[in-house]
């Protein structure tokens, strides 16, 4: 049997994913939206694009969460978008109502699914829908470390005038103003890009990364979609097809790096059975500092999470 994907909210990113899953006929597609016709029409857009896909397989989509039942993996993309000037820490109140039902409606219709969260604040959300459903720590994740990972490596690719095919780069951390771009091991065909660029050179590209989502939203009004929508996509190509991938996700903590009962983005092994393990990279003293810095933010965001009740 085919598998079954499931999307909650059909913007921006719920859309741009769907067509990757359609293009791709890697599974049957489900997208679920509050706003009256949306999911309707836009599955029917993309189911009408089938034939040209040549893909065979069913793309449903509508307001009623039942949609859902049975999905083998669910990607959660609902909520307030950025507006220019606004952090993603800013949604968080508003976001995690819209989260929390969708995380209900997964328990109730979905209990064997993975989840993949993206809604921002996205720790703070993967978090949130982790305590909700109550299912192991490793079929829950969030999707932000793939996403800020692409963003560092296409700056590096730029500045070094390389192809990004021959970067290994990695941004762990929250995603947030506090993410961790990781110099120590980021590497262009096996050298040491810290022995490759300028201090000022890598300054100003940390800063990019970590600025790169904040500028799209300034420039375009709303936030991106086509990169974090390839992000999720790989996330799930690892997962449907086993890949065994090492990728950075927003995962739960339980000793890891030092940290515990959080949500935060490190590095994973990516597979069938979801975050099969995480990978305890050395850091420089610079970058676990940084790491804990970043932690603390997340950590902020959960304990403002739990006074509001939500």
């Amino acid at each position: 049997m085919r598998k079954k994907i499931s999307i909650f909210g059909a913007g921006n990113v719920g859309s741009a994913l769907g067509q990757l899953l359609a293009s791709s006929g890697i599974a049957d597609l489900v997208l679920v939206d509050v706003v009256p016709g949306r999911a309707e029409g836009k599955a029917l857009d993309l189911a009408q694009a089938i034939p040209l896909y040549q893909a065979d397989i069913e793309i449903l989509g509508g307001e009623n969460p039942h949609l859902i039942k049975d999905s083998d993996l669910v990607v959660i993309t609902a909520g307030a978008v950025r507006k220019p000037g606004m952090s993603r820490d800013e949604l968080l109140e508003t976001n995690a109502r819209i989260v929390k039902e969708c995380a209900r409606a997964i328990k109730k219709y979905a209990s064997q699914a993975l989840v993949i969260v993206v809604s921002n604040p996205l720790d703070a959300m993967t978090w949130l829908c982790y305590k909700i459903l109550g299912f192991k720590r490793e079929l829950v994740m969030g999707m932000a470390g793939v996403l800020d990972s692409a963003r560092f490596k296409y700056f590096l690719a730029q500045k070094l005038g390389a192809s990004v095919k021959d970067l290994q780069a990695m941004v762990l951390g929250g995603h947030g103003d506090d993410m961790v771009p990781v110099l120590s091991s980021a590497l262009w065909q096996g050298q040491r890009i810290d022995k490759l660029l300028s201090p000022k050179e890598l300054k100003e590209i940390v800063q990019k990364t970590k600025n790169a989502g904040a500028e799209i939203v300034a420039k375009m009004q709303t936030s991106a979609f086509f990169s974090p929508s390839a992000s999720i996509f790989e996330m799930i190509k690892a997962i449907l097809n086993d890949e065994k991938r090492l990728l950075p996700c927003s995962v739960i903590v339980q000793g890891e790096y030092g940290f515990k009962n959080i949500a935060l983005g490190l590095p994973v092994i990516l597979g069938a059975g979801g975050v099969e393990r995480i990978v305890e990279l050395k850091l420089s003293r610079a970058e676990q500092k940084a790491l804990e810095k970043s932690a603390q933010r997340v950590k902020n965001l959960i304990k403002k999470l739990n006074s509001l009740k939500i």
